[in-house]
């Protein structure tokens, strides 16, 4: 049976293949848009579930689909992040500038939602979970942010940055949580999954 991620995330792609997990990458084509009255986290997790459903409609052969949505959740009030704002891709400069002021040194949530979906005609399993973590900015400058943003990294990432900064902007003072998770793919959240799935 073949693997899929239904995902074109590169960083997704890495983690997979550092599992040992060999697969296709199929990108799904939905509309990422949340819904009036939606809570980030029935967000999240609806947009992985779509994603991996879209894929699945291409397919004819039994397969295990893999898809996630990550996203970063800034906190209306202190009760929870049902109401909280989320923190997407930034389309362009001024988005990413607004976004790195906003998280500079706050802790925000950062929530990836993974779906597995196995099918094998007629009959098919879906497992989802939602993976939480707490991340920590450090006190940077604005110079900071108009160097970070001159490389041009903010652009693919939610929240307009990327815990594994490879720029020297390293923006994370610290975290709460799975690393991976942040990153967009908790592994150990994934691990689980898959034990709870069919072996065929």
């Amino acid at each position: 049976m073949q693997t899929i991620l239904a995902s074109g995330s590169p960083r997704r792609r890495e983690l997979l293949t550092e599992m040992g997990i060999t697969f296709t990458v199929i990108k799904p084509d939905i509309e990422e848009k949340r819904r009036a009255g939606e809570s980030p986290l029935v967000y999240v997790a609806r947009l992985s579930i779509d994603k991996a459903y879209a894929v699945a409609a291409r397919l004819n052969d039994p397969a295990l689909i893999i898809a996630a949505d990550t996203t970063v959740i800034l906190a209306a009030d202190t009760l929870g992040i049902q109401g909280g704002d989320i923190l997407e891709k930034p389309a362009d400069m001024d988005e990413a500038r607004a976004m790195l002021i906003r998280l500079r040194d706050h802790p925000h949530t950062v929530a990836t939602a993974l779906t597995a979906l196995h099918i094998s005609p007629p009959d098919s399993t879906r497992i989802t979970r939602v993976t939480q973590s707490t991340v920590y900015m450090r006190p940077y400058s604005d110079a900071d942010i108009e160097a970070y943003i001159a490389t041009r990294e903010p652009f693919d990432k939610a929240g307009g940055y990327a815990i594994q900064d490879t720029t020297g902007f390293n923006p994370v003072s610290h975290y709460d949580g799975s690393y991976t998770n942040i990153v967009g793919m908790p592994i150990e959240t994934l691990r689980a999954m898959l034990d709870l799935l069919p072996r065929t």
